[in-house]
């Protein structure tokens, strides 16, 4: 799959654009949109500067990368649009090791959507990255036919709404997403998530 219009203008705004390197909320090297050394498309260093056409081509190379990750870490499970831009947003976010070793993401290949969305809360380190991460998993779970999704939620609503026209250009048209209704989890999957829910996992944020 590939990261949709949609998913693209949400992710871009939660994470801004900026063309001087900057230190991210953990102490992280930043530059563009998002990205860090740790993508390996870029060295990011204090005093680093990049142009706007230089940000944008390195966004979509990142895009293209976090989404191939995700690819991967699903391992064939099928997904709806709104699921896979959500997941890109995480990956991007926590970095693809943490990602593909996370309990949320072992709950949704199990066919678990609500056992995922409450899993994903658990990556809520630092506090400012909770916003994000409340609507990354109102994202994962509710279908764009639905809701369109925000860049940030303040606290957990009933439904996810706010016009993605706020983000993309108005000159463009959205498009509607056809929705997948999301499979019940079989017998693993609510094992798993039994488990999970026991041990409990607490893992530190990473910056990707």
């Amino acid at each position: 799959m590939q990261l949709s219009p949609i998913g693209e203008a949400v992710l871009i705004a939660r994470e801004g654009r900026r063309l001087t390197a900057y230190r991210d909320s953990v102490g992280v090297w930043t530059i563009g949109i998002g990205i860090t050394s740790a993508s390996g498309l870029i060295r990011v260093r204090p005093g680093l500067t990049i142009t706007a056409a230089e940000c944008d081509a390195l966004a979509h190379r990142a895009f293209a990368l976090y989404a191939g990750h995700v690819d991967a870490a699903l391992c064939g499970t099928p997904v709806g649009q709104h699921t896979y831009d959500a997941l890109v947003s995480v990956c991007f976010n926590i970095g693809p090791s943490a990602f593909s070793g996370s309990t949320f993401l072992r709950r949704l290949r199990a066919g678990d959507g609500e056992g995922a969305r409450a899993a994903l809360l658990w990556w809520n380190r630092p506090a400012a990255i909770l916003g994000r991460r409340r609507a990354e998993a109102e994202q994962l779970v509710t279908p764009y036919g639905e809701a369109l999704p925000r860049p940030t939620l303040a606290k957990r609503p009933v439904t996810v709404a706010a016009p993605v026209a706020d983000i993309l250009d108005p000159g463009v048209a959205t498009p509607v997403l056809a929705p997948v209704a999301p499979a019940a989890p079989n017998w693993l999957g609510r094992l798993g998530r039994w488990v999970d829910d026991v041990w409990g996992e607490r893992p530190a944020r990473r910056a990707g």
